[in-house]
């Protein structure tokens, strides 16, 4: 085993490391008023973050799944709603594409996204759609040359200002889960609706939308994959999302350790330093053990991704603790801080906030065990 990092990838962690300094600018409030970085994301394309693990043959960096986690985690640590615009963008859309597309979608819609030119979002989630995704009650009922659809979907990350939308719709509701196709929907066509923001605990400056489609007509060319591969291309790509959502909350993490880290050799009580009370260095010791763990399991995730072999045990493995890890330490972090840790100027209330969602999105922690357990009962 060699647990240290390529010369290159060292590389692309400092480079995403010294950015997210960029982005401590305006993070308070841009999550006080829920603001879209518009300008950091095109600085994010600029570095090639939005396309990382895109062939550069379709404008992507050409990078691995470990590059990616290393950018992830080192923006979470500043910034989680950057991060998981990041994620979804390249996780959710551009992989699903570029394994999956015909290159007909990938000159047309994936060239772009890579490049950072378009924004994307993945729309399977539903009202009563969530755990239980085969529940699609989005229909799209194919008319020959086109499909046509209709229902709601919601929690949609990047759901504003997305350009290209990729959505889950049920065309054979007598197959079940077989009868799901997903579509390339762009945005401004008649009958797409976009609901307002969501009002959020954490992540606000990450737009969460619900979307509205009725009678939307779509081009048969833009289902991806043969009939009835919606559901299979949602649970793929859905591994490979845990991976990304895992690395964020690693960031977010190891963002409040570091504060908590910091401060505890400033903060004095008792005429010393708390970092030399035993009670705070017991809070960091657990912080250190507990973070490093997580980033083990996540960057092990992302090497089986990038070796070719089954990972969804892995990414789930991966989600689960670093999210469990986020939380706890988080709060860990507030404590530290006492009083200061209440108050948004010193961000640790921000990233508790931000970590809890890492438990609930892209498969719950009750969702991973399931994934877990029935990959080890197998």
């Amino acid at each position: 085993m060699n647990f240290e990092l390529s010369e290159e990838h060292k590389m692309i962690r400092d480079a995403a490391r010294e950015f997210a300094q960029e982005l401590k600018a305006g993070v308070i409030q841009r999550d006080e008023e829920a603001q879209f970085p518009t300008d950091f994301v095109k600085q994010m394309a600029e570095l090639g973050f939005m396309g990382i693990m895109t062939p550069e043959a379709y404008g992507g960096a050409g990078m691995d799944t470990l590059a990616y986690v290393l950018v992830l985690e080192e923006i979470a640590k500043i910034d989680a709603s950057a991060a998981v615009i990041v994620s979804a963008h390249n996780s959710l859309v551009l992989y699903g594409l570029n394994a999956y597309g015909t290159e007909e979608q990938k000159q047309k819609y994936l060239v772009p996204l890579a490049k950072g030119e378009k924004l994307g979002a993945f729309a399977l989630s539903e009202p009563e759609a969530g755990s239980d995704a085969s529940s699609q009650h989005t229909t799209a009922e194919d008319k020959g040359d086109h499909y046509l659809l209709n229902g709601t979907k919601n929690w949609i990350t990047n759901g504003g200002h997305a350009d290209i939308y990729l959505v889950i719709a049920q065309t054979h509701p007598e197959k079940g889960h077989k009868g799901i196709n997903v579509l390339i929907v762009e945005k401004g066509l008649p009958g797409f609706t976009i609901g307002p923001k969501e009002n959020k605990l954490g992540i606000r400056s990450s737009d969460t939308h619900s979307l509205l489609f009725s009678d939307v007509k779509v081009p048969k060319e833009n289902r991806i994959g043969e009939d009835g591969f919606g559901f299979k291309f949602a649970m793929k790509t859905l591994d490979g999302g845990r991976i990304g959502i895992a690395a964020q909350a690693l960031g977010i993490a190891a963002g409040a350790y570091n504060l908590a880290l910091t401060y505890a050799k400033e903060r004095k009580t008792f005429g010393k330093p708390i970092s030399e009370h035993q009670a705070i260095q017991f809070k960091l010791a657990d912080m250190e053990v507990d973070i490093e763990t997580a980033r083990l399991l996540t960057y092990k995730a992302a090497w089986t991704k990038d070796q070719g072999l089954p990972y969804g045990k892995e990414a789930a493995m991966a989600k689960l603790h670093a999210s469990e890890v986020a939380m706890k330490h988080t709060v860990e972090a507030v404590q530290v801080h006492g009083g200061y840790g209440y108050v948004k100027e010193y961000h640790v209330e921000r990233l508790m906030r931000d970590a809890k969602i890492t438990q609930i999105y892209e498969g719950t922690s009750e969702i991973q065990r399931l994934v877990i357990a029935r990959e080890i009962l197998r």
